[in-house]
């Protein structure tokens, strides 16, 4: 559906649209392809006239292993890639935070990076008793301009925003509820997922659309304050020794 790769799996169930992030073998690492896709996919699903409600989770073990050491590596060589993924990376935020469509998340295991990012972005969310969000863009030498200190403030506290976006460290599923990071952790968050997108495609359309709307022009406001400012860091961090080091060493013998 969308006519897009294969990378990202969007199934029709009358109302609903089930996203399905499709790298099971990398547990759903964003290389350039997905990447690019999740950018595509949001207008695409706004302008659904059909989709009313959409779940977002990961096929496998993982809900998304964040950025694929290899697609990073080449971030930091090739500076025609690295502007257009700081681009589409500016519109996946913006989009997710503009489309119409509730977007139920399905946290099925490790939500890390960019999938950390996704989880933020959407508007309710499930999270497997195993799962857990982290955000490790300091630890490898980036700034993380679509990563969780760009939301974080606004669904949990500064300093815990703070603590867990400079450290890298994981939140588990129960930690994550409690900070205000996701909504519930469950045993089958697909199944629970599926059925909270279906009691939302069954409310008044318009009330629902223009109630996401309403609160997510805070979402939307906060994003870009800071999103010129973090987009710039980001780049200009790709280039950095720090990096470059960091990455070397991660992808040591896998060239």
């Amino acid at each position: 559906m969308y006519d897009l790769p294969p990378e990202i799996d969007v199934q029709e169930d009358g109302p609903l649209r089930i996203i399905t992030l499709n790298r099971p073998d990398a547990l759903n690492a964003m290389n350039d392809t997905l990447h690019t896709a999740l950018a595509q996919l949001w207008p695409r699903l706004s302008e659904d006239e059909e989709a009313r409600a959409a779940v977002l989770t990961g096929r496998g073990r993982a809900f998304s292993a964040g950025g694929d050491l290899g697609y990073l590596k080449q971030l930091g060589r090739d500076p025609g890639l690295r502007a257009r993924t700081i681009a589409h990376g500016r519109d996946l935020v913006l989009g997710m935070a503009r489309c119409r469509v509730p977007v139920v998340a399905a946290v099925n295991g490790p939500a890390v990076g960019l999938g950390c990012s996704l989880v933020a972005l959407s508007d309710i969310v499930y999270m497997a008793e195993t799962a857990y969000l982290s955000d490790p863009h300091v630890q490898v030498g980036l700034v993380a301009a679509d990563g969780g200190p760009l939301t974080w403030p606004l669904h949990t506290s500064l300093h815990v925003a703070k603590e867990y976006a400079l450290t890298g460290n994981r939140i588990s599923a129960e930690r994550a509820v409690r900070f205000g990071l996701a909504n519930h952790v469950v045993a089958d968050p697909l199944a629970e997922a599926l059925a909270c997108a279906k009691r939302i495609a069954g409310l008044p359309r318009k009330a629902a659309e223009s109630t996401k709307r309403l609160l997510n022009l805070h979402l939307e406001r906060a994003v870009l304050a800071t999103l010129d400012f973090a987009t710039t860091a980001e780049e200009l961090t790709f280039q950095t020794e720090d990096f470059q080091t960091t990455i070397a060493r991660l992808t040591e013998g896998k060239d």
